[in-house]
């Protein structure tokens, strides 16, 4: 048995139709800005994304590392575990940000095992297996004192009949809006707990999936896993998890954990909107600089990853410019020559940060916080 379905209230409805409208005026603003830039935004929210959710498991790798990692860059100062995890995590939303267009896709155990071993095949074991079934009990322990188990999840034997259940309510059409059958599939996969590990991670790239099987925005503007991953929220996602029970008992209301997530969506959606926003206003000043300073066009990009990002590679530059080596090490060098860009660290593990030259409008527009609204009123 599932968790049933819970009704939307009417606040709930009015959220969720917000959600809905700021959604497709992204959707609109991306399609109309195929620009260099939004590329880049596509690949920063993908490497958030990965660096959040994998946060939350305890590999902590920055955003802008796990870029450079996702980039192919070598000298990059992570642990080796923290570099297997986030390049397994990559390999995996890769792989899913593919699915979202695909014509005869259908949802199966066998693709929930596969995706299961992109994420942990690099960890299977005898006792901990990738891409099968847990054949044992499974736990998840208190966040804040590991020898207490905060969930038991169901015996092993229920998994396969569960999962079952879980594949055919997600290839059946009845109606439910998008975004909540992917907030109910994560629930639904977390507390199962079908494998020996990777379940949270494994939960979280679910959601994402139905997100982008739904069509509206591609999977990289509409993961929740970076707002997910932000300290507070992460708290607040185990105190809604927790609220579930110590056992699985899907026969309970869910309403809360429905909110929590239209919660996050909506604030996901503000961020995403933020950032492209910013984005573009610092592109459009840095083309401008860069007329009058008599500087390439192809430059603005470099510049524009330092102002955004917080630094660029080599690497990333000649990949985003389909230059050469030679080509990619000359602008850079030549920028950092007029102060513009900063060059830090030596050979391989170089970047590029700020000079002393960079113009600080530039600065200033791409580094303005932004306020995060709650979408549902305080007396709702």
């Amino acid at each position: 048995m599932l968790y049933p379905l819970p009704a939307l209230t009417a606040a709930d409805e009015a959220v969720l139709a917000d959600i809905d409208q700021m959604r497709q005026a992204l959707r609109h603003q991306v399609q109309a800005n195929p620009s260099k830039w939004s590329l880049g935004l596509r690949k920063y929210l993908t490497a958030d994304a990965v660096a959040a959710s994998n946060s939350i498991e305890g590999f902590r790798v920055s955003t802008i590392d796990v870029q450079d990692l996702m980039d192919g860059e070598r000298d990059v100062d992570v642990s080796d575990e923290n570099r297997e995890e986030t390049l397994a995590y990559q390999q995996m939303m890769t792989y899913i940000q593919t699915l979202h267009d695909v014509a005869d896709f259908s949802y199966s155990k066998g693709l929930l095992n596969a995706l299961h071993w992109m994420l942990q095949g690099h960890r299977h074991a005898r006792r901990k297996p990738a891409g099968q079934w847990r054949g044992g009990p499974v736990y998840v322990t208190d966040p804040r004192d590991p020898s207490i188990a905060a969930y038991t999840a169901p015996d092993a034997a229920e998994v396969p009949d569960l999962i079952g259940e879980l594949v055919a309510w997600l290839n059946t059409d009845d109606g439910t809006h998008p975004l909540v059958q992917a907030a109910m599939a994560h629930l639904h996969l977390v507390s199962i707990h079908p494998w020996a590990d990777g379940n949270g991670r494994m939960s979280r790239s679910l959601q994402t999936l139905l997100i982008a099987r739904e069509g509206v925005l591609a999977p990289e503007f509409s993961s929740i896993e970076a707002w997910l991953g932000r300290p507070g929220n992460t708290w607040e996602y185990y105190r809604e998890l927790e609220r579930r029970g110590a056992t699985y008992r899907p026969d309970q209301d869910v309403s809360s954990w429905i909110r929590f997530n239209l919660i996050a969506y909506h604030q996901q959606a503000q961020t995403v909107q933020a950032r492209l926003d910013r984005s573009a206003a610092v592109w459009e000043l840095l083309t401008s600089f860069a007329a009058s300073a008599g500087l390439d066009e192809r430059v603005v990009s470099a510049l524009h990853d330092v102002a955004v990002v917080g630094r660029i590679r080599r690497t990333r530059y000649e990949q985003a410019e389909g230059l050469t080596l030679q080509q990619a090490q000359r602008d850079l060098r030549d920028l950092a020559g007029t102060g513009l860009l900063e060059p830090v660290g030596r050979t391989r593990a170089r970047y590029y940060a700020a000079g002393s030259r960079f113009p600080e409008q530039v600065l200033e527009v791409a580094r303005k916080p932004q306020t995060l609204a709650n979408p549902y009123p305080s007396s709702a």
